[in-house]
């Protein structure tokens, strides 16, 4: 049977993930080891206890993501000894992705997200960009919608999710017009969402620019599993792309439905999401619900693919 291993992106993140993989498990709790040497601060604390409001800074969030979503693979991989055919991951993670392909190395992987959140964050001014989720629109009511509500500033489709499922990102003010002009086209809803920074619209290009200094000290190996990559829902396996997808990735849009349904063309029939929560297995479900479909945060959805 054909697999995906798939991981979880920005917003996932709790306080608490990863503990219990980490208590009862010790190729876990040397990630987070690994983790805390790479960054030099106590990243595995900030997982397990918090405070919040400082695992919600995109600089923290990013790499916490990361490093419970690679204790959740070699746990998988230990416990249960599945491998992947395709790897994917939504937005921050498709470095992860990235890692279980073995192009990357983890500590360099999660130096690189900590300073991929930093530029994101600086790239503009705290509350002058922003994002909205819109439900009940297709794509092409989107591009109206931003052509129509941009008025001459930056409003772009950012993540492409799901069927009737697109978030929009740009200037704040731009977003707010965007909301109104999604009532008035009959979005079943608009929302603000709780994010620091306009991410994947052009507004990141800065953001981008700096990031792909910083990969270019670092060595990218063979990929050894394909990473369907959020910029062309296409499978990669070309070590030479990979700094330039990364690149491109952080400002445009995230290609999450198509990467699914590229899988699915591929013979995918297996989904299994690894790191914090099931938001991309809700994703999936609204893509096509006839996958099988498995998770890996904790004991109990370990216990869960143990009995499949």
């Amino acid at each position: 049977m054909k697999t995906a291993f798939i991981f979880s992106g920005q917003g996932s993140q709790y306080v608490g993930m990863g503990k219990e993989l980490a208590e009862h498990f010790p190729v876990a709790r040397e990630i987070f080891a690994e983790a805390n040497d790479a960054l030099g601060f106590d990243l595995q604390g900030l997982c397990f206890n918090g405070p919040e409001e400082e695992l919600r800074l995109t600089a923290n969030t990013q790499p916490c993501i990361l490093t419970v979503s690679i204790a959740a693979l070699r746990v998988m991989r230990q416990e249960i000894g599945w491998e992947p055919d395709y790897l994917a991951g939504h937005s921050l993670g498709e470095f992860s992705a990235l890692v279980a392909a073995e192009a990357l190395n983890f500590q360099d992987a999660v130096r690189m997200v900590r300073l991929r959140g930093e530029f994101m964050q600086k790239a503009v001014p705290v509350g002058e960009g922003g994002m909205a989720a819109v439900l009940g629109l297709e794509r092409s009511q989107i591009e109206e919608l931003c052509e129509k509500a941009a008025e001459g500033e930056v409003l772009t489709p950012a993540n492409f999710n799901s069927p009737g499922q697109i978030v929009i990102s740009g200037n704040m003010k731009a977003i707010e017009r965007g909301i109104t002009v999604a009532q008035e086209m009959g979005a079943k809803r608009a929302i603000l969402l709780q994010v620091s920074a306009p991410f994947h619209s052009p507004l990141m290009k800065s953001a981008g620019q700096k990031l792909g200094e910083e990969l270019a000290k670092i060595e990218i190996n063979e990929v050894k599993v394909p990473v369907v990559t959020n910029v062309e829902a296409e499978p990669n396996s070309s070590k030479e792309r990979v700094l330039d997808l990364l690149v491109r990735q952080v400002s445009s849009p995230v290609k999450w439905e198509d990467s699914v349904r590229r899988m699915i063309g591929l013979g995918v029939e297996r989904f299994v999401e690894l790191g914090p929560g099931t938001v991309l297995l809700g994703l999936l479900r609204r893509i096509d619900g006839t996958r099988e479909m498995f998770h890996l945060e904790d004991l109990a959805s370990l216990e869960q693919m143990k009995g499949a």
